[in-house]
């Protein structure tokens, strides 16, 4: 991939990452800033949502652009060979998109799961991150859910996440390093920009409408900046083995009802005559997420609030960088799937 020099040393020696969902929404923040801290990165995607998102560091000499579908195993433990780390990302991304086409889901979240962790295996991959998610949980009246709470996941999207995460740490993995995150719900600016997350659906009917329709309100929801979600898996591939193999770790910020994300969203963005209106839903999911554990063990906090988020969003959309937020495609991921008819 070219002579590239590390910016700074991985402290385990990893100098290659292969990113699976390198073009998604965290990917097109999390590529550009891992070539900036020097790892070699070779991005795997369908790139439904083109390369270009990738600004100038798509001609970066450290970037290798691998336009594949994870369902092909076989071309993919091409790609793994000599790898140091994976973050695997790639999936068919929240509940709503993945009820879409129920088979589909299963086919991308999990029944090609296995033969890319053997892949990994194979392959000499030494740290293999993947990206759980914390709506495994499901509903939980405690206040706070720790990473030893039992998961009691609600839909097909979370029962296969969670599928994974038990399939990778019972893989014989032969020395192979695993570890698992689970992010609240990711909110923020990036590249590939996703319009279908509950704090950039009420920033971007702010902005546009003028109006906030809360649908619930009391359901809790835990969030985290873009930003942070990239720092979160600099960390993984960066702590030491002891401290996260066969580990997983929940990632949020703060834990706020949809009715308190509305007002935040409002009192972000400065503008007091932005109406906010409820609404019933019948969507109640609804749970805490403690991230005490990654402070705990690996030193790491969100640093960005919800409102940096938002302020983000905002400038985005002043910036011109936002095109027909409402009814673009591109910004939503089952529109997208229905356009390209993806199967």
């Amino acid at each position: 991939m070219g002579n590239h020099t590390l910016t700074r040393n991985n402290p385990n020696g990893f100098k290659s990452v292969l990113v699976t969902g390198g073009g998604g929404y965290v990917g097109s923040a999390l590529v550009p800033r891992l070539l900036d801290e020097g790892y070699h990165v070779k991005a795997v995607d369908l790139f439904w949502f083109g390369q270009d998102i990738f600004g100038e560091h798509r001609k970066h000499p450290a970037l290798t652009l691998i336009d594949l579908d994870i369902r092909n195993g076989p071309e993919l433990a091409q790609h793994l060979k000599g790898v140091d780390a994976v973050i695997h990302l790639a999936c068919i991304s929240n509940d709503p998109s993945f009820e879409l086409d129920l088979t589909l889901g299963k086919s991308i979240n999990f029944d090609c799961f296995p033969a890319l962790v053997q892949g990994a295996v194979d392959g000499g991959v030494k740290r293999f991150i993947y990206a759980s998610s914390s709506s495994i949980y499901g509903v939980k009246e405690e206040p706070d859910v720790t990473e030893d709470a039992v998961p009691e996941p609600l839909t097909d999207y979370s029962k296969y996440k969670l599928a994974c995460e038990r399939l990778l740490r019972e893989h014989d993995a032969r020395g192979m390093e695993r570890v698992t995150i689970r992010p609240a719900t990711v909110c923020g600016y990036a590249p590939r920009l996703r319009l279908d997350l509950v704090v950039n659906i009420l920033t971007t009917h702010a902005l546009v409408n003028r109006k906030i329709r809360i649908f619930g309100g009391k359901q809790l929801r835990p969030n985290i900046c873009i930003h942070d979600m990239v720092r979160a898996y600099l960390t993984l591939l960066e702590a030491p083995r002891a401290l996260v193999d066969n580990e997983a770790f929940n990632a949020g910020y703060h834990n706020h009802s949809v009715e308190q994300l509305a007002h935040l969203v409002r009192d972000a963005l400065g503008d007091p005559s932005i109406v906010l209106e409820q609404v019933p839903t019948d969507d109640n999911r609804s749970y805490h997420i403690n991230s005490d554990k990654i402070r705990r063990t690996l030193g790491f906090t969100a640093q960005h609030t919800i409102q940096d988020a938002v302020r983000d969003l905002a400038d985005a959309f002043r910036g011109g960088k936002v095109r027909d937020p409402l009814t673009n495609p591109i910004y939503y991921n089952i529109k997208t799937m229905q356009r390209l008819k993806v199967s």
